[in-house]
């Protein structure tokens, strides 16, 4: 079994910058957690763009729908920005039914003390070994289907839509 991973920025890969005080992207983290964490799956990375999440539009989407489907892959996990994870996996969820599809942030960022990126990605990692075909957002511990998934600001957690 082989996955892919797509990076497209958000929290997860952003690091301070001391001089402006900061939060920006120069290069993923997510190779590097990778490695850190001794994964042994065989993998590829791909970066599609680094972007916060909140700058994303409809082409973006696209784009990574575009690369999901031309993939050999049939498992893949896309890091992505948390404000609009549940928009990305609404547009990749009815057209790749036939993969494993897994979304997959950080409220913090991995630069940063207490961050939740090595956690979430340990978790999407074993997730997507796992899960059958579907699309799939991965946060806190938990597996939510596309269709069934909103992200709580309040709470700063991901929960079932219809809570």
């Amino acid at each position: 079994m082989k996955v892919k991973f797509f990076i497209t920025g958000g929290t997860i890969c952003k690091r301070y910058n001391e001089i402006s005080g900061a939060l920006e992207f120069r290069d993923s983290f997510i190779p590097g957690m990778l490695e850190l964490g001794r994964c042994k799956l065989d993998y590829s990375t791909e970066q599609l763009m680094l972007k916060d999440s909140l700058e994303m539009n409809d082409e973006d989407r696209e784009t990574i729908l575009a690369s999901c489907s031309a993939c050999e892959e049939s498992k893949i996990i896309i890091s992505h920005g948390t404000d609009t994870m549940v928009d990305t996996a609404r547009v990749l969820g009815p057209q790749l039914e036939n993969k494993t599809v897994v979304l997959v942030g950080a409220m913090i960022p991995y630069s940063i003390s207490n961050s939740d990126a090595t956690f979430n990605l340990g978790c999407a990692v074993t997730a997507v070994q796992l899960l059958g075909a579907g699309v799939f957002v991965v946060m806190n511990g938990h597996i939510f289907r596309w269709d069934d998934v909103s992200k709580n600001r309040g709470e700063g957690i991901f929960q079932r839509a219809d809570l």
